[in-house]
């Protein structure tokens, strides 16, 4: 029987039958794609290889049954440009689409990383050009796309925080790098991974950096502090100042997590808030596609100090050609080959430059504007963690509605019934019940009200009957799968019928 599933949030409803597997639609014989007679010496591969079909039943499906089922499964999925994303700390906005335009140039697509330099001018000049803006509007010294991810933007400061020590005779003496508890866990993953000692620091009553706990845990061994602003709360620091002076007091270095610059873009500089070093998402707050439609950017920003130990080869503007600089004996080296990943620089640049130095303020205006919206329609069924003003996204906690046996997950459950993507649950871990909610800029009142909406009725659902909770998602080709069942008995691969499931 065909599913009935709701196309948005008034609940309109559209028929998508249950897929069949491309397996289950194969049929002998059929030929998907014809090729030309081999003008080579034909192999044996059978011989040479061994079969590559033993054990494997590869599917035997026509071309245009390909291209139909591959179409199908994407109609299922769901994206942006399919609904209100409001991911909490991913920023999830719209790319637009002169992006892609703009990458698919022929001049930036073809081009080959090992190209001399004087045959790529038009590429170096971008790379440049992002730079040039992005210290304009962070306030570094000194800016690199490198680095190819935001969690590897963070290892690479920490990079140069460690050079920065060394170089100064105290690379054995500074094995600390405190981080709050409201951190993104790539914030200890990074420090560890760079061989430095985890040490947490308490979030006060407010909802800031609790400044008597870290000024207890400073001292000569702590290379860094390594914080989010704003914070994972959703909240600004408003001791940012007072906390790099403290942290500079006894020689550390402080790092600023920039996967929430949505929230101060145009607006104000981290670099002039004290930071010595940052990282940003050009995947998240300047418009490049995540995951699957990326790669990423995590570009890092830098003051002056640090500058000499960044990464080699530095895109460097001469008096008549841009060029890679390679003659920089303190450098840390290559992070990444060749130079990052150089279309997110082109993406980037696009959004940049349709925006220009008056539009960019929108950015973060109608972000937090947004997010404060969203935070006050929901306040008298899902409370903020902390009674302020928030910035670009809201924590909320659905921690009421424990008592009647309905957690943050399943009002996230039910709000794919209502044909919206869930938001960030759990995180931070220092709120019970956490709902992070991240509308961006992007997104209109009207949509907001739908999503609003959709929350309230839901967590009326949950007083009245929790049932419907527990068993979401309802209308979906999928249901709500037992995640310690698919962990513990993983099955991934197609069998028959007749066979039995593998456990492993």
């Amino acid at each position: 029987m065909p599913n009935r599933i709701p196309e948005s949030a008034n609940m309109r409803w559209k028929t998508v039958r249950e897929p069949r597997l491309i397996f289950e639609k194969s049929s002998p014989g059929q030929i998907g794609a014809n090729l030309p007679k081999a003008d080579t010496p034909e192999v044996d591969l059978a011989a040479t290889l061994g079969d590559l079909r033993d054990g494997v039943e590869w599917p035997e499906v026509s071309e245009l049954e390909v291209m139909r089922h591959f179409v199908n499964l994407s109609h299922i999925n769901y994206g942006i440009e399919t609904g209100f994303y409001p991911l909490g700390s991913c920023t999830m906005k719209y790319n637009p689409r002169i992006n892609e335009v703009t990458a698919g140039l022929s001049g930036f697509r073809n081009i080959h990383p090992l190209m001399p330099e004087d045959t790529v001018q038009g590429a170096l000049e971008v790379i440049c050009g992002v730079k040039e803006y992005l210290m304009e509007i962070t306030g570094f010294y000194e800016i690199t796309q490198q680095p190819v991810a935001g969690a590897h933007g963070e290892m690479t400061c920490l990079m140069l925080i460690k050079a920065f020590h060394a170089a100064n005779g105290e690379g054995d003496k500074r094995t600390v790098v405190l981080i709050p508890d409201s951190a993104h866990g790539t914030n200890p993953a990074s420090a560890a991974r760079c061989g430095y000692d985890v040490k947490s620091i308490p979030t006060d009553a407010e909802g800031n950096t609790d400044l008597v706990a870290l000024e207890a845990a400073l001292d000569d061994t702590v290379a860094a502090f390594m914080v989010t602003n704003p914070s994972t709360l959703g909240l600004f620091e408003p001791n940012i100042e007072r906390v790099c002076e403290l942290v500079h007091a006894v020689g550390g270095q402080v790092f600023c997590d920039g996967a929430n610059m949505n929230a101060m873009v145009g607006t104000t500089r981290p670099g002039d808030h004290g930071f010595d070093c940052m990282h940003l998402n050009l995947h998240k707050t300047f418009s490049t596609p995540h995951g699957g439609g990326g790669p990423g950017c995590g570009a890092i920003g830098l003051q002056e100090h640090l500058a000499k130990f960044m990464p080699a080869p530095v895109v460097t503007r001469g008096e008549f050609e841009v060029f890679l600089d390679y003659d920089r004996p303190d450098s840390i080296g290559r992070v990444s080959s060749f130079y990052g990943q150089f279309l997110m620089a082109v993406r980037a640049l696009t959004y940049l430059m349709a925006y220009g130095k008056e539009g960019l303020p929108n950015i973060s205006r109608y972000a937090v504007l947004n997010a404060n919206y969203v935070k006050a329609r929901l306040a008298d069924v899902l409370p903020a963690a902390h009674d302020r003003p928030c910035m670009h996204e809201c924590v909320l906690t659905a921690s009421k509605y424990k008592k009647l046996g309905v957690r943050a997950l399943d009002i996230s459950k039910r709000l794919i019934d209502h044909g919206f993507h869930p938001p960030t649950n759990y995180f931070p871990l220092i709120v019970p019940e956490a709902m992070m909610i991240e509308p961006t800029e992007t997104e209109s009142k009207e949509t907001l009200d739908r999503f609003c909406d959709a929350m309230i009725a839901i967590c009326k659902e949950a007083e009245e009957d929790p049932d419907a909770l527990h068993n979401a998602p309802a209308t979906q080709i999928v249901g709500r799968l037992d995640e310690a069942r698919a962990v513990k008995f993983l099955d991934v691969k197609y069998k028959k019928e007749s066979e039995e499931p593998v456990s492993v």
